[in-house]
């Protein structure tokens, strides 16, 4: 038995079980975020609520797309043919384009539920920690010993 048939043989059982795992991540986030719409449902969560659960079902969906991913690749280990390779280009830019435009969609979604949970003041003031600058009405900086308000520095004095 040589190298590549024992790969092969590997290949045709690994295969199966990553594209499995892809679907029952897929599977389970979907029932999970099913059975979180249907209780903020009857707790008559308003709208803003659901959103929380798209985020979650997002986050399942990509995880699953990248199993998927992961098993066309490793079809395709073991001496692909030019026609095999012309197809794994094409599923992999398909994934990759849905996984980028999902994982940008969570990205927003998890940005507007921070600033709804937040709201503007404490944005402000997260602003003006990272960025050492205050918004809007808040104790300003002093400059530097040696620099005058306009930013340009003395000349040292002379002994």
């Amino acid at each position: 038995m040589s190298a590549e048939s024992a790969l092969e043989d590997a290949l045709g059982v690994i295969v199966p079980v990553v594209e499995a795992c892809g679907a029952v991540v897929i599977a389970f986030g979907a029932v999970f975020s099913f059975i979180r719409l249907i209780t903020l449902t009857l707790r008559g969560a308003g709208s803003e609520s659901f959103v929380s659960v798209r985020l979650g079902l997002g986050t399942y969906l990509a995880l699953g797309l990248e199993f998927q991913l992961a098993s066309d690749v490793l079809r395709t280990a073991v001496s692909p043919t030019f026609e095999q390779i012309g197809q794994l280009a094409a599923i992999a830019a398909i994934r990759t384009a849905l996984n980028y435009f999902l994982s940008r969609e969570i990205a927003e979604e998890r940005r507007q539920v921070a600033a709804q949970s937040t709201g503007p003041r404490e944005l402000e003031k997260r602003a003006a920690r990272h960025t050492g600058y205050p918004q809007e009405g808040g104790p300003r900086r002093q400059p530097p010993a040696g620099t005058e308000g306009d930013g340009r520095q003395e000349p040292p004095a002379s002994r």
